[in-house]
């Protein structure tokens, strides 16, 4: 919400604490609309605020009225849905968020090619949506109740979605064939050392490195015994340990650092780095496989740690991109359904700011 620009009048304090404060507050609590599906509930100005300046900034640019009324729009639509979904007694629970969690998760891992710590996946999740972990969750939670219910009403017809030929398949990566090159990439053993924005936190993981780094040296044996303790519960809290892929491009720079991606690719296989510090942890790692860039075939795996083949991921792409076309039309046609009748009322009056 922005702040109210400074009053450049000359009036009592009095006025502007209890007058003016006064006013602004009730103006950004009134109604901007009011949705009345199966109960009065208002999304108030203030809330509409919030949701537009947090597209502005993802944008970067300001939006226009006609742009605000459409996030409006956004906001009655989804409403009208979880109202819906009340009504038809439609729950989601926390054992289904924290699995779609999980998932993001483990994109972002075969990502960066390692597992990522809490603190870059909270980061990245603020970056891409501008949320909090928490109010992500809470986002998640209304998204996946809205599409429960719309799976409940268009059922046949997201069952209608076909899946790729065949010959389709093959079409597409001849058309996309310069895409599918798998960068140089290293398998590495990995020995991690988090750390927080605070001064001691960092301290800390750096302390902890570099005794790791005197009880291993150089020798890979003592590694693989740091990193066995590392998977173990109680030494969470020092240090973790793991196994990924670090592929050699700017994606995976970005969470591991230039100094981590030169040092990776510079060891020999079965050869132990010295401690090198990252964006957001210590690390001392292992090379346990190394991959040339490589031109991939329709049968060659897609990406190193996963048995999908490069078939299988044009054939689910495909897949989605249909599916996606499809619950965009049921969406559409559930939309109109539920605003039939206009069970909902925008102040027009409201939204003059």
């Amino acid at each position: 919400m922005k702040q109210m620009k400074q009053i450049k009048r000359i009036l009592p304090l009095v006025w502007l604490l209890a007058g003016g404060g006064a006013l602004f507050a009730q103006t950004d609590l009134q109604p901007a609309a009011i949705v009345r599906l199966t109960k009065s509930e208002p999304i108030t100005v203030k809330q509409l605020k919030a949701e537009i300046e947090q597209i502005e900034k993802q944008a970067g640019k300001a939006l226009n009225s006609g742009d605000r009324r459409q996030i409006l729009d956004v906001m009655i639509n989804e409403r009208l849905a979880l109202q819906a979904a009340e009504r038809d007694k439609i729950t989601v629970a926390e054992t289904e968020i924290t699995q779609q969690m999980q998932q993001l998760r483990a994109g972002l891992a075969q990502q960066i090619g390692r597992q990522p710590t809490d603190g870059e996946f909270a980061a990245a999740l603020r970056n891409e949506t501008g949320l909090d972990l928490p109010a992500f969750r809470e986002q998640l939670r209304r998204q996946l109740i809205a599409q429960k219910y719309l799976l409940s009403k268009k059922e046949n017809l997201l069952k209608s979605v076909k899946t790729p030929t065949e010959a389709e398949i093959v079409n597409a990566y001849t058309l996309n064939k310069t895409y599918f090159v798998r960068p140089e990439t290293v398998g590495l053993s990995m020995i991690m050392m988090p750390y927080s924005s605070d001064a001691g936190s960092k301290a800390q993981a750096k302390e902890q490195g570099e005794r790791l780094i005197r009880e291993i040296g150089a020798n890979p044996s003592k590694f693989d015994e740091a990193a066995v303790r590392g998977q173990a519960e109680k030494e969470k809290s020092l240090y973790r340990s793991g196994n990924g892929y670090l592929p050699r491009n700017s994606s995976a720079m970005q969470y591991v650092g230039q100094d981590l991606m030169d040092t990776a690719f510079a060891l020999r296989q079965g050869e132990v780095s010295r401690l090198v510090e990252g964006p957001a942890a210590f690390y001392i790692v292992k090379v346990i496989e190394s991959h040339e860039q490589k031109n991939l075939s329709l049968d060659d795996i897609f990406q190193l740690g996963s048995p999908m083949t490069v078939r299988e991921y044009i054939g689910g792409a495909m897949f989605q991109e249909r599916r996606q076309a499809a619950l965009k039309q049921a969406s559409d046609e559930l939309i109109q359904e539920l605003r039939r009748g206009n069970p909902f009322q925008i102040m027009e009056s409201n939204l003059n700011w």
